[in-house]
Parts: C-alpha cells; structure tokens; sequence
C-alpha cells in the first residue's frame, strides 16, 4: 500500500515522500487520514533545524533530519487490531500524535469517535493542536467572571482566546503586535486585544480588567512576553506558561514581580498531564478533545471559520517554504489528503 507522508529531509526543505506501512497490531487502528493541520511554531522549529524541540532535548544537540511531523489530524478508521473496542472501520475520528501522513496507525487511545455527523474532518483536525491551550487554562483554575490575558495571538493564542471566553473568563485580553492577528482574536472571542510593545500596556490591561489579571496563558515563549505579562497581574494572579521558551537569554525581576504579589507561574506543556485519569485541572488527551468535540457538537466554539489556507499535501514544499519566510504566516493551514 502507498503511503504519501510529508518529511523535513533537510535544514528548510520539506517533500512528499512514499513511507513503509504495515499491519496494525491487537491494539492499534489504521486510519486514512483527511485532514492533518500544521502547527505553526513546533513544525517552524523542525523545519529550521532547531535542536531543542522537545522536553528532553538539550540545545547543544546536533539537528538530525530527516524529521516527521504532524501531530493533529482526523480522517476515517479503515482497519483494527483484534483487541480493539471503541472504534470500528467505517468510523470517523479525531487523532493525536498522528504524522502528516495519508495513513497513521495508532495505539486505540489516540483516536477518538467523532461521534456528531455535523462535525466536520476539518475542525476535528484541529482538536489535539486545541489541547494546549485547553491544559493551560485548566491549570490556571479560572473562575466564571475572573479576567484573562492571552499573550501572543498564533494559532495556540487564537485558541486560548476561544477557550477562555467558553470557560467564562470576563474581559478577555488578547495581545500581540500584528494587527492581523489581534482583529482575528476580536472575531473569536476577545473582549479587547491589545498592542503589547505600546507605551501604556500594562496600565491600560489593569485598567480594563478592573485593577490586573487574575489568570493569564503566556504563549509567545519570550522573556519579553513574560516579564509584559507579569506587569500586569492581580495580586494571587495565576499564568500558565504555554509558549515553547527555547531561548534562556533573559531576566525576569521575581522579587517584585512573582514573590512579592505572590503570583503563581505554572508549566503547561500539553505532556504534563494523566495518561489515563482525568482530575479536576489535569484532563488526560482523549478528554480534551473530547470535550471540544461536545462543544464543537453545541457550536459553543466555531474552529472552521478559523482556517486560513488548505492545500494539497503536494505542495508541501512551497507550503513549509512560506512557514520558514514568512513572519506573518496564517495560523490555520491544513492539508487535505483527498486532493492526492
């Protein structure tokens, strides 16, 4: 069986290329997928060359290619292991840690029944790239009517913008300095967004959140994000770090800026959460995306009117060229594996 998956073979160059396939074993699903959607900052990283990409990376490590991608795609069950229970072939499905690939096969847990008809490939390919955000907010404990603070308005920050205002955070703050992507955060559930590099921005976020913000989700990853970010908590404040911090070159006054107003800083990579049990603010995978599709069902939260581009994975080269070039890069683009 041809398999056509997308690979990083070298420093800023992607191809379509023809992978191995094999039978699934008792407990995995062979799936074909439909849409696979692109993380913009992780695959960026990959794509570059960047050696720390993952939590056990070191940054004196060599990048190695070639290197596979994709982590967040739907597409349709076509066969199962024997001992497989919650999905049969025919059935459509959320999948995480999937490839860009046209078929995954995965362990049972990381598919999950797309059980509304009315749910589309397209906006259930995008749920496991929503668990981020969705861990970081649990972690923050919000309570309905406390005000919220995005900081960096790509595609995690779009979604935690979404997800805040779902979970009834009262005013959400969205905060970037492309303007493009703040009018985007105002159409997908910001009260305000802001220009954080403007003189004033701390002044004006307290002002509008009634004396700072109680619960923040840091997304960009910088020391400058941060330390902004922090200027603008409520004392108690909670800011759940999202962004990959791949640079340590920057300082942050703690003293009077965390000790001092006693404000928690907390690590929300989406593996630090259960594998199998969900508790109160650490929901394990399958439940996240889970309850994105129970919203997605209700249209509590609308993910198709959020992707920019589609494309056929055969121009994945122009596609990852782009990403590489492009400051300004759409935060929702997708492949869609029926254009082959």
């Amino acid at each position: 069986m041809k398999n056509p998956e997308i690979v990083f073979t070298d420093i800023n160059k992607a191809k379509l290329l023809d992978s191995r396939d094999r039978e699934p074993s008792e407990n995995e699903v062979r799936v074909k997928t439909v849409i696979s959607t692109i993380s913009p900052g992780t695959e960026r990283a990959n794509i570059t060359g960047n050696p720390n990409i993952g939590i056990s990376s070191s940054e004196n490590e060599k990048a190695v290619f070639p290197r596979y991608q994709g982590y967040s795609s739907s597409g349709t069950v076509t066969e199962v292991g024997e001992k497989v229970t919650s999905v049969k072939p025919g059935d459509r499905v959320a999948m995480f840690w999937s490839l860009h690939r046209l078929y995954n096969i995965l362990p049972e847990n990381n598919v999950v029944k797309i059980e509304d008809d009315n749910i589309s490939f397209e906006e259930a390919a995008i749920c496991h790239i929503g668990n981020f955000p969705m861990v970081a907010i649990r972690k923050t404990r919000l309570e309905i009517g406390e005000s919220a603070l995005v900081m960096g308005l790509g595609t995690l920050g779009l979604l935690a913008t979404a997800y805040f205002r779902a979970a009834g955070a009262l005013p959400v703050i969205a905060a970037d300095p492309l303007e493009s992507r703040r009018n985007k955060a105002m159409k997908f559930g910001a009260d305000y967004a802001l220009d954080p590099t403007k003189a004033g921005f701390s002044d004006k976020v307290r002002k509008l959140s009634d004396g700072g913000i109680n619960a923040a989700v840091e997304v960009t990853g910088l020391g400058i994000g941060l330390d902004e970010c922090l200027d603008c908590m409520a004392k108690f404040g909670r800011v759940a770090l999202l962004g990959c911090t791949r640079d340590k070159n920057f300082t942050i006054d703690y003293y009077r800026k965390v000790h001092g107003p006693g404000i928690s800083l907390i690590g929300a990579h989406t593996l630090a959460r259960p594998e199998n049990d969900s508790s109160p603010g650490y929901f394990t995978h399958r439940d996240d995306i889970k309850s994105q599709l129970k919203m997605l069902a209700i249209k509590r939260i609308d993910l198709k009117a959020m992707i920019d581009e589609t494309h056929s994975p055969s121009e994945c080269a122009e596609v990852y060229s782009r990403l590489v070039r492009e400051k300004d890069f759409p935060t929702f683009v997708q492949f869609d594996w029926r254009k082959i």
